[in-house]
């Protein structure tokens, strides 16, 4: 059954609205601070907000809606008794979806309901649609690197999840919380897969060579950085309503730069490298640590957590790199099903094909 919120100051209101709501769940809330509670716990499927109330008005609500990544999508139906086009105007650019007028018709209401209904139902299932086709592209991306680098095989989906969880670790000890949020989160576990990108322009012969490299080879290498920033630049020219473009643009440059300003390419140092990039640092390198590869066997888990240990406050943020250490269990586990997970679904028979 889909759970509807009504909000207003006025208890008559509140009942008869919820006379009418036969067929759904309804939830009463008498102010906008309460609202937004209940909002925040039940996640209801739609609102019904009132204008006029004491303390926290509808449109303070609505604000407060809106800047919620996991609210901001529930449709809001304005309750007022004001029908002028200045007020709808005003409502809508707020981020409501419709108005009902002082007393409420319950045909109308019905109508609306189910109208804003269907129309979000129809929005999360495309929105959906979409979400898997952007996150198949970035793993099929990540296939095409696997042709030239066979020490990369699952590396980036790995790193994206690695990535995503150390966030959410960050976020639950309320660190860097003027910047990290749940939507950054999100926006980070999409980017995150493109950080190595721009070794599509390295040759095979570079990548795959046994051994150390010389400094020439070193130096071709590091050109991956700001090939894939280039790339998934010009991606996000011809996408800019696809945010995580930019973040993973960002990251693909500055994934390689060193907390004390010893890094490539461009040498920046602490807090004006992206939180983004100072994220997937840490666990770019623990993946490589623990990872067989060309030039190295696999690294036990421990040895790996030594080697971000020692690179804390040099190599990698020490905050973010205390954090991983706090959870380091954690990502153990959370590598041993994504590498079991890597072997289940294997390369596409298509790309395995062009590879050999």
């Amino acid at each position: 059954m889909k759970s509807i919120l009504v909000v207003d100051d006025e208890e008559i209101v509140l009942e008869e609205i919820r006379a009418h709501l036969g067929f759904y769940h309804a939830h009463l809330a008498k102010s906008g601070r309460t609202a937004l509670e209940m909002a925040r716990f039940l996640k209801p499927d739609l609102i019904i907000l009132d204008i006029i109330m004491p303390g926290m008005n509808g449109f303070e609500v609505l604000d407060q809606l809106q800047q919620h990544p996991h609210l901001r999508q529930i449709p809001v139906i304005l309750l007022t008794d004001d029908d002028t086009p200045a007020m709808q105007v005003k409502g809508l650019k707020s981020g409501a979806v419709d108005f009902l007028l002082k007393p409420v018709d319950r045909e109308i209401l019905h109508h609306r309901i189910k109208l804003h209904l269907n129309f979000a139902e129809y929005r999360r299932s495309l929105e959906h649609s979409v979400s898997e086709l952007e996150n198949n592209i970035g793993l099929s991306f990540a296939e095409l690197i696997e042709c030239k680098d066979y020490n990369f095989s699952g590396h980036v989906m790995r790193t994206g999840k690695y990535a995503e969880f150390l966030a959410l670790s960050l976020y639950d000890e309320e660190l860097f919380a003027g910047e990290l949020s749940l939507s950054f989160i999100e926006t980070l576990a999409r980017a995150a897969p493109f950080h190595d990108i721009g070794k599509i322009g390295i040759s095979e012969e570079i990548l795959c060579k046994r051994g150390c490299l010389n400094s020439e080879e070193l130096k071709t290498v590091h050109t991956h950085t700001v090939i894939g920033a280039r790339i998934l630049d010009d991606i996000y020219d011809r996408i800019p309503s696809r945010p995580y473009f930019k973040m993973a643009e960002l990251i693909a440059r500055g994934h390689h730069e060193r907390f004390n300003g010893t890094g490539y390419p461009e040498g920046f140092a602490g807090e004006d490298i992206p939180l983004c990039c100072r994220i997937v640092s840490v666990v770019n390198v623990y993946d490589a640590c623990v990872s067989e590869r060309v030039y190295h066997p696999p690294m036990e888990h421990g040895k790996a957590c030594e080697v971000i240990e020692q690179g804390r406050g040099t190599e990698f943020d020490p905050a973010v790199a205390d954090v991983f250490l706090q959870h380091n269990d954690k990502f153990a586990r959370l590598g041993e099903e994504m590498k079991t997970l890597s072997l289940q679904l294997g390369t596409s028979p298509a790309l395995r094909e062009i590879c050999q």
